[in-house]
């Protein structure tokens, strides 16, 4: 279960403070938003489940265009409530470069606002180094869309 500093239940926006959270990575590290404060933007994003067709297409949009990411002085993280055991396998078989963090008790996205009506969200943000959100983008279908935005976002970003 991941621990997490709420700044209002489902409040994130644009321009506001991003909620720090705690979670366990797919390689069995304790990852904290607050780990990248000064140092880098993040791109948040929030999908549904390991290994369905529109996840592990935003997942390999992602891992294809993780180079430019870094390159732009961003991280990627993937959070879904899937299990440290799914995301390893997730991660393996897709050859993901990047962090997913498991949220099994949904906390993290509640406090995010990424949960969804019928199904937990698809929603991208991009956090700058000082902790402000600076982008929100919600579609479950505009798959690669998320990818695309949030690196148009990351560029323009101050390094």
């Amino acid at each position: 279960m991941g621990t997490l500093e709420q700044t209002g239940k489902g409040k994130v926006r644009v321009g506001g403070k991003a909620p720090e959270f705690t979670l366990q990575s797919h390689d069995g590290k304790t990852i904290s938003l607050s780990d990248y404060r000064g140092k880098k933007s993040l791109v948040v994003y929030f999908y549904p489940k390991d290994e369905t067709p529109g996840c592990t297409i935003e997942s390999c949009t992602f891992r294809d265009f993780y180079e430019e990411f870094t390159e732009a002085g961003a991280e990627v993280i993937g959070i879904s409530s899937d299990s440290v055991e799914s995301h390893v396998n997730f991660v393996e078989h897709h050859d993901l470069p990047f962090i997913l963090l498991t949220d099994e008790d949904q906390s993290v996205r509640s406090a995010y606002g990424a949960a969804g009506l019928f199904m937990p969200g698809r929603i991208t943000y991009v956090i700058d180094k000082v902790g402000t959100v600076r982008y929100i983008f919600s579609s479950q279908a505009q798959v690669k869309r998320h990818v695309r935005e949030a690196l148009e976002i990351i560029k323009g970003l101050p390094a």
